[in-house]
C-alpha cells in the first residue's frame, strides 16, 4: 500500500499490519525491540538510545555487513503514545543543530479495527535533492524491508 506524498520533498511508506498499534509503538520506542528490526538485513542495529519525549534525543547505530557503523542522531519533536511520533535529524542532543539536516520523520499508527494498524512513515526532506538522493539510496525497498521486519516482530510480541 502506498500513500501520496504531500509535497515534492516527501517520501511515504504505508502498510496495514496485523497487530494493534500499541505493539508497533513499543517496537519504535523500546531500544531492545527497535534493535531487532530497524535496519534492513543484512544490516544490523547494535546500539539504540531513545529518550522518547518531546525534546528527547536518540542515537541509533546501523551497522553494514562490512562492519561500517552509520550513527543516526535526532530529537523527538512530538510523542503521542500509540498514535504518533515525530523526530528530526536537524538537531542532535540538547537542541544542538546538526551539521547537515536531512529529514523529519512523521510516524502514525492508525487503528483500522480487528487488531490491525495502518502504519505510515512520512519522511520530509529539506530539499528536493535530498528527497531524490534518499529515493535513489533505496528508500522504498529499505523502509519496506524494515516494515516487514517490524510486522514479523510485533506478530511475536
Amino acid at each position: 500500500m502506498t500513500s501520496v506524498p504531500e509535497t515534492d520533498r516527501e517520501l511515504v511508506l504505508t502498510r496495514d499490519i496485523d497487530a494493534p498499534r500499541e505493539k508497533l509503538f513499543r517496537a519504535w520506542t523500546q531500544p531492545e525491540l527497535l534493535k531487532q528490526w530497524f535496519a534492513p538485513l543484512p544490516f544490523t542495529t547494535p546500539h539504540a538510545e531513545l529518550d522518547v519525549r518531546p525534546g528527547g534525543s536518540s542515537v541509533i547505530v546501523m551497522r553494514g555487513p562490512d562492519g561500517t557503523d552509520y550513527p543516526n542522531r535526532g530529537v523527538y519533536l512530538e510523542v503521542v503514545e500509540n498514535e504518533r511520533l515525530v523526530t528530526t535529524d536537524a538537531f542532535t542532543s540538547a537542541w544542538q543543530p546538526s551539521e547537515k539536516p536531512f529529514m523529519t520523520l512523521i510516524l502514525t499508527f492508525e487503528d483500522i479495527g480487528g487488531g490491525r494498524t495502518r502504519y505510515t512513515a512520512r519522511v520530509r526532506h529539506w530539499t528536493v535533492e535530498d528527497r531524490e538522493m534518499h529515493e535513489k539510496m533505496g528508500f522504498h525497498e529499505g523502509w519496506g524491508t524494515c516494515a516487514d521486519q517490524l510486522a514479523a516482530l510485533v506478530a511475536r510480541l
